[in-house]
């Protein structure tokens, strides 16, 4: 698909690829050079509370896991398995 460079810089991203991509007005969008190429690469920002939350239960599951307090299952059955025993 071709586009056009517009003043300031702007170009339109293409409807479909916006609709494959589930992308709507606001989100954010990373672009950068690569190659010779020009990359988007779509992004979540999230709070800076919520990824130091989400770092601190992730040591805690690492800690428990490695004191043998955290069952480790090898795949989704033994998973569910084990959750419908409990």
């Amino acid at each position: 698909m071709l586009t056009v460079l517009r003043a300031k810089s702007q170009i339109t991203i293409p409807s479909n690829i916006v609709t494959n991509l589930g992308l709507k007005e606001g989100d954010q969008l990373d672009i950068y050079e690569e190659n010779g190429s020009i990359r988007l690469m779509p992004v979540v920002v999230y709070p800076k509370y919520y990824v130091e939350q989400l770092q601190s239960e992730i040591k805690m599951v690492k800690e428990a896991i490695q004191e043998g307090k955290q069952p480790v299952f090898d795949n989704l059955d033994s998973l569910f398995e084990q959750l419908e025993e409990d």
